[in-house]
């Protein structure tokens, strides 16, 4: 080793001894006559000391260091004169004088130093990524991923599963987002599919006996993507057979108190608190709802009705919906510039034609520009169905329900951070089940599967399947942390009958249900028992305990939202030679 200690752990129990450090230079100051640097590794901080006892040669040599040099030191452990300990850092009373100077390697003028205050912008940092995963930040979070990783896989050992890797090169089936494609230089003109997730290798494993299975697994999806989401990510990946819906659950449950124990000092109440999509959606827009706070929609519909307003009156009754949220004491707080921005956030990020509002005067009364249209008893039912109370900001939006669902839902979210509704350090884990087996593609008119096509219906909604699959049920579950879905899960068709039911009403013909998934059929009539399963988004997962806002700041080489990776150059040009080999011809964007 070329190093004794690291830059972190020397106190002031070390005094006197002879050492050696390696790392960074992270700063440097001369004060004339003495030049003081940080040296800095992965473990912390340790101040250097050259001063004329060093020599001249390392003194010489000293005074031609910068920022991300790299170092090493022999020297010994000394405490700092009084008044100069740095409480701050474990090593703040100690520091080391230099004997000997060896420089590692120099470094060029760097576009940004680890250390500084005013980052660049995200494409300088994923550019010069060797340099950004040096900050204290990006380490740290890069320890917690390992910390969680391991904590989950002691869990999963300790519950005797088996952790069983699955094929990176599969068939392609598409079903949803669009695969990856590998060419194969053997079958020429054919293709292999990065995986999206082990979904069918793991219920055939379920098949095979393996009856407890884990895998940290990489998967790949082809979309398009947003903060927190990436082409390729990380998810743990967990089957069991015999089990049902609260088996899954309630391990999962105790995988999250223990995280949660370990990580934050937390003692989760269990099992997690859960309500069904349906209730999820009435309540707060959305299935995966922030329940660090309340601010729970309210449908006035049946009120609207009876209104003068134009608005309000046409969507009620024509079917749509009317529904509002209060702001608790928030009416001070947005003036009518706040509100016309607030108007425009939701029409167009949301696609609402409007917003409409009441602010509740210190009379009790309900005081807006359209107040007029509204008699004074229609006001008050308004009013009392609301919750309101002189100093609320009362909000409303009327559409149809699925634009009413995701413009409130916006703007709950949006009030949650203004109005400090909740603490931000706070966590909140629970439950979603019960989600519809179908969602509409109204685009090709089509039914296409709400988590994916292996999903079991509820038993008791088996006898709709085909004659009202609008109203079937799955037997589905996601888990829900602060807002965003950390993970879900389905119990799986395990009969050929009702899988072959299920591609049918997703319009797959026999024919092509058994081009895509022929193995998967076969496997289900030899022995297939009862099981389930889910998975939890590690990179989300490690973003939300570590309370970050960036999935792309707990991967260690992420891609951009346009799926390159600016340090590589990824995705690049390949030779000709290459090509032919795999029997692919180039066609250019602007030739198709």
């Amino acid at each position: 080793m070329l190093r004794t200690h690291t830059c972190g752990e020397l106190t002031d129990g070390s005094k006197g001894e002879e050492v050696v450090l390696c790392g960074w230079v992270d700063s440097y100051r001369d004060h004339g006559g003495g030049l003081f640097i940080d040296l800095r590794d992965r473990y912390g901080l340790t101040q250097v000391v050259f001063s004329p006892e060093s020599g001249e040669a390392v003194l010489k040599a000293a005074g031609e260091l910068r920022n991300e040099d790299v170092i090493k030191v022999v020297g010994n452990v000394a405490l700092r004169p009084g008044g100069q300990e740095n409480p701050k850092i474990p090593t703040g009373k100690i520091e080391v004088r230099c004997k000997e100077l060896e420089v590692l390697n120099k470094c060029v003028s760097p576009p940004f130093t680890p250390s500084q205050q005013d980052l660049p912008g995200e494409e300088i940092r994923l550019k010069y990524r060797f340099i950004d995963l040096r900050r204290q930040e990006m380490q740290d979070a890069l320890i917690l991923r390992s910390r969680i990783i391991k904590m989950m896989r002691d869990y999963f050992e300790e519950h005797d599963f088996i952790d069983v890797e699955t094929p990176i090169l599969g068939r392609s089936t598409p079903e949803g987002a669009r695969d990856y494609l590998v060419p194969s230089r053997v079958h020429g003109g054919e293709f292999y599919a990065l995986p999206q997730s082990p979904q069918l290798y793991k219920q055939i494993l379920m098949i095979a006996g393996y009856d407890r299975y884990v895998q940290v697994a990489r998967c790949f999806r082809d979309e398009d993507l947003r903060a927190d989401r990436q082409p390729e990510f990380t998810q743990l990946d967990v089957e069991m057979s015999f089990i049902d819906e609260t088996d899954i659950m309630g391990m999962i449950d105790g995988l999250v108190a223990k995280i949660a124990k370990d990580l934050k000092g937390l003692d989760v109440q269990l099992p997690l608190p859960m309500m069904t999509y349906d209730e999820a959606m009435e309540r707060f827009g959305h299935d995966a709802p922030d329940l660090r706070f309340g601010m729970e929609l309210v449908d006035c519909t049946d009120l609207a009705s009876e209104a003068e307003f134009r608005v309000f009156k046409s969507v009620a009754d024509s079917g749509g919906k009317v529904r509002g949220m209060n702001a608790k004491g928030a009416a001070e707080k947005y003036s009518r510039r706040n509100i016309d921005a607030m108007t425009e956030y939701v029409k167009q990020d949301f696609g609402a034609k409007g917003l409409a509002w009441f602010k509740v005067d210190d009379d009790g009364k309900l005081a807006s520009p359209i107040a007029k249209n509204f008699d004074d008893a229609l006001l008050e039912k308004i009013k009392e169905r609301m919750g309101g109370e002189p100093g609320d900001f009362l909000v409303f939006v009327a559409d149809k329900w699925e634009v009413t669902c995701k413009a409130l839902y916006g703007l709950r979210k949006k009030f949650g951070v203004e109005l400090e509704l909740y603490d931000p350090e706070a966590m909140h884990f629970s439950w979603v089940i019960e989600f519809p087996m179908f969602e509409k593609d109204e685009e090709e008119d089509r039914w296409v599967a709400m988590h994916h096509p292996f999903t079991a219906p509820r038993p008791q909604d088996l006898e709709i399947l085909e004659s009202d699959p609008k109203k079937a049920r799955a037997v589905a579950y996601d888990l829900v942390i602060n807002g965003s879905e950390a993970g879900g899960g389905t119990i799986r068709i395990h009969d050929q009958e009702t899988q072959s039911k299920v591609f049918g009403l997703l319009g797959m013909t026999p024919e092509s249900a058994r081009e895509r998934f022929g193995f998967l059929l076969d496997a289900l009539q030899f022995g297939a028992p009862p099981h389930g399963g889910i998975a939890l988004g590690i990179d989300r997962f490690v973003m939300l305990f570590g309370g970050l806002n960036n999935i792309r700041d707990v991967i260690a080489f992420p891609k951009t939202k346009m799926a390159a990776d600016l340090m590589t150059g990824a995705p690049g040009d390949v030779d000709t030679k290459q090509l032919k080999e795999l029997a692919i011809q180039i066609v250019k964007p602007e030739d198709r």
